[in-house]
């Protein structure tokens, strides 16, 4: 019994695949198969025609003819609008800075520091830096305070050695952060349209014209009494070293270049006698 049964088992049912005319009864193809094979060879075609149809999808133009697959065209106009998105942002975020800073210059408050705001952004990692970094510059701003207050005379002989001096205005626009040595900022910012001209405020003569890393754009001029001014962040230069120039002379064209540079302004620094001195005082901007 236990035989006839393990004999049972042991069958193979073999399948004819045959391939006739149906009206002369020719036969074409003729194949013996088992149902393991026929499964198998299925199997390989389901497997073939997906693959086939992954390749034709994805590589080829077809894919776009899919409902809802964007096109070439739909693609790049959402990349563009993308980058219009992230300009429009930044932006916002420029003219919301100066406007609060214009409202903190017209309400006597002091205005927020861009480019150092901008420094301690790139390289703090936590809040314990941002709270290092707030002690060192309370320690500096009152270093720095002490030290004006026994330099008052010496900045009061810098001021008559300047009196009747007529100086033009470098830019027209809006001072979004004034002088202000106590919080390292001894030079001011001014906001200005796109393109504006950039003029010499004095007589004098080009000793530096060039490219910066962190201020673009940069040209110094030396004047007499022991003047220098610097123009930063400007989008090109139109005069070169050892160019002499006039009051109200254009030396360059209003930017937004460098790492430090935050939007379009003009980074205006004055110097009498090595010292960096308050641009407002003798300056009607």
């Amino acid at each position: 019994m236990l035989k006839r049964l393990k004999n049972i088992f042991r069958i193979r049912r073999n399948w004819r695949l045959t391939v006739r005319d149906i009206e002369t009864n020719a036969e074409f193809f003729s194949r013996t198969t088992s149902r393991g094979l026929l499964i198998a060879m299925g199997a390989i075609a389901a497997f073939l025609l997906i693959a086939a149809t992954y390749c034709i999808t994805a590589f080829t133009p077809v894919r776009y003819l899919i409902p809802g697959y964007p096109s070439k065209e739909v693609r790049a106009l959402q990349e563009a609008n993308q980058h219009r998105i992230d300009s429009l942002e930044n932006e916002v975020s420029l003219w919301a800075f100066q406007v609060n800073n214009i409202q903190r210059i017209v309400t006597g408050r002091e205005p927020i520091d861009m480019d150092s705001l901008r420094v301690m952004q790139k390289d703090s990692a936590s809040s314990l830096y941002r709270q290092l970094y707030a002690q060192r510059d309370s320690v500096l701003r009152n270093e720095v305070i002490s030290e004006e207050t026994f330099n008052i005379s010496s900045r009061g002989r810098n001021i008559e050695q300047l009196e009747g001096i007529h100086f033009f205005t470098p830019v027209k626009g809006i001072i979004t952060q004034s002088y202000n040595v106590a919080t390292g900022h001894p030079y001011i910012d001014i906001a200005a349209a796109e393109d504006e001209i950039v003029y010499s405020v004095l007589d004098g003569t080009v000793i530096s014209a060039g490219w910066n890393d962190d201020t673009g754009y940069t040209i110094q001029i030396q004047h007499s009494h022991n003047l220098v001014s610097i123009y930063k962040h400007n989008s090109r230069l139109l005069k070169k070293t050892g160019d002499k120039v006039s009051a109200g002379t254009p030396v360059a064209v209003v930017g937004d270049t460098g790492k430090l540079s935050y939007g379009i302004h003009l980074h205006f620094e004055l110097w009498h006698n090595g010292e960096a001195i308050d641009p407002t005082e003798y300056i009607k901007f």
